[in-house]
């Protein structure tokens, strides 16, 4: 009889947690940079995506997007309400995926691809809760 091995649950443990604690972290510092900009910009933004970022700095929605993200990341780190965190940052993955797919596709590799697999990889052990956003009916 052949038994495979299953791992302890120090292990399923970090191998839980260490995507959620990247996504809080990458979230966390690049929503930081919205308020206080330590990261620099790219040399060459297309013009239609620096014209969307530019009104988006204008009217401050660009608050809202990134405290969200500050919020989402800082949540995700203490552990706390992480499944809240993880549907807030459901739509701004999505719009991040907006917005490479319409203004600026050479820039989906690599950031928004791993932002998206490590969303994935977060809420794989929420997928059972997760389920009833599927539900036809309440």
């Amino acid at each position: 009889m052949v038994t495979t091995a299953q791992p302890s649950s120090a292990a399923k443990r970090f191998w839980t947690a260490l995507p959620r604690v990247l996504l809080g972290l990458m979230f966390g510092v690049l929503g930081m940079n919205g308020f206080v900009p330590f990261i620099p910009a790219p040399p060459v933004i297309p013009a239609d995506a620096a014209s969307f970022a530019g009104l988006m700095a204008t009217t401050h929605f660009s608050y809202f997007v990134f405290g969200v993200q500050v919020l989402s990341g800082v949540l995700l780190l203490v552990n706390r309400y992480v499944k809240l965190a993880l549907v807030m940052l459901a739509a701004v993955i999505a719009n991040i995926f907006a917005f490479h797919i319409t203004m600026w596709p050479a820039a989906i590799v690599p950031m928004p691809i791993v932002a998206l697999v490590l969303w994935f990889l977060a809420c794989w052990p929420f997928r059972r809760e997760f389920g009833a956003f599927f539900l036809s009916r309440p």
